[in-house]
């Protein structure tokens, strides 16, 4: 079987990496199982160096798009051009997309009209919010996809909805788990954790992204006060995207306690996750890690595609009116924060499973 991996950021490549090493323990065990690495190049990150691959263990991929910048449609257009010119030159018996990004919908278009099946690992979860582009990423991907590895039973529950058959349905686990799992041993302190005398579970982790929360100038101001007024005497460390930083900077955002820093590395980042007496955060994946880690976690949003973090794990929703965190902040202090549990089948094993079903279902 030849298998064609897409990763269009640096997430894609965390959900991947298990994934290639799952593969290259059957090939190596004599398993007729080939894989091939496209990366659309959608996201240029600096942080992606020789030493990023090197980490993950994995090889560099086959391919760089380079479709990275422009409008949503002119991406979608220059990565599915790109790839469809790839995948011609190079058939593959099966596409496997990751996620909810702009390359995973693109890329299963392409596959499908090039009569190439898909498989979509994280099939099936939904957030309801059709304002954010994932969501309909994720509507369009899962209507053409013809197997799905979930995460959860709810993820089947919704792909069954839509009329996905059962045997086209994997509940597998979360590989991004199974990278976490695998580089908890490697975490390594960033620089800002010896500057500032951090101690465990002494300081609070932040992070913003979401231009529903940082593009509205007057809630991020009021929701960094309600966060710095009610976060004890505890420093608040919170990595920016430079265009962030640029907004902070010209609200005149600052407090003795809010520490900005510019975006970490994987390793760096999750050290302090793990070590942090709270995550406040608008993104989904850091949820489903602070669920494993069993670190409490807010997020700053009306909706989430990942409600097992709610359910089984340590997050809450706040939803995205400030005057929601003092009370969250009066539940964390009191020792009443939930201690959560951590799903079935994320136990660092995934990938092995999805490769079992490619070897004997695919």
């Amino acid at each position: 079987m030849r298998v064609t991996l897409i990763a269009g950021a640096r997430p894609n490549f965390m959900k991947i990496a298990p994934v290639i090493h799952a593969m290259q323990k059957k090939q190596a065990a004599g398993a007729d199982l080939s894989y091939r690495l496209v990366h659309t190049g959608q996201h240029y990150d600096k942080h992606m160096s020789d030493d990023f691959f090197e980490q993950l263990n994995i090889p560099k991929p086959d391919v760089n798009l380079g479709a990275g910048g422009g409008t949503q449609a002119e991406q979608t257009a220059h990565i599915m051009t790109g790839f469809e010119k790839d995948l011609m030159a190079n058939p593959s018996d099966l596409v496997i997309v990751v996620g909810d990004v702009t390359s995973t919908m693109a890329c299963s278009i392409t596959a499908k009209k090039l009569c190439t099946k898909v498989a979509h690992i994280e099939g099936g979860i939904r957030s309801g919010d059709y304002s954010m582009p994932e969501e309909i990423n994720r509507i369009v991907t899962d209507s053409i996809t013809d197997y799905f590895f979930t995460t959860t039973e709810l993820a089947n529950e919704n792909l069954r909805k839509i009329g996905v058959k059962e045997e086209q349905i994997f509940l597998v686990g979360n590989t991004m788990i199974d990278t976490l799992l695998t580089q908890e041993p490697n975490f390594r302190k960033p620089e800002i954790w010896d500057k500032l005398s951090l101690k465990e579970k002494g300081y609070i982790m932040m992070t913003l992204h979401r231009p529903a929360n940082v593009d509205e100038e007057d809630k991020l101001r009021e929701m960094v006060s309600e966060i710095m007024n009610n976060s004890r005497k505890l420093p608040v460390i919170f990595p920016v995207h430079p265009r962030t930083a640029k907004i902070l900077k010209n609200l005149g955002i600052m407090h003795e306690r809010l520490h900005t820093t510019p975006p970490m590395s994987y390793l760096e980042f999750n050290y302090l996750v793990k070590h942090a007496k709270a995550v406040i955060t608008d993104s989904g994946g850091i949820t489903e890690e602070t669920t494993v880690m069993h670190v409490p976690c807010m997020t700053l949003r009306d909706n989430t595609e990942r409600p097992e973090t709610i359910f089984t794990g340590t997050n809450e929703l706040l939803g995205t009116d400030p005057k929601a965190i003092a009370p969250a902040m009066k539940n964390l202090f009191s020792g009443n924060w939930k201690t959560g549990a951590i799903p079935p089948k994320w136990d660092g094993h995934t990938a092995e499973r999805i490769v079992e079903v490619l070897l004997q279902e695919i």
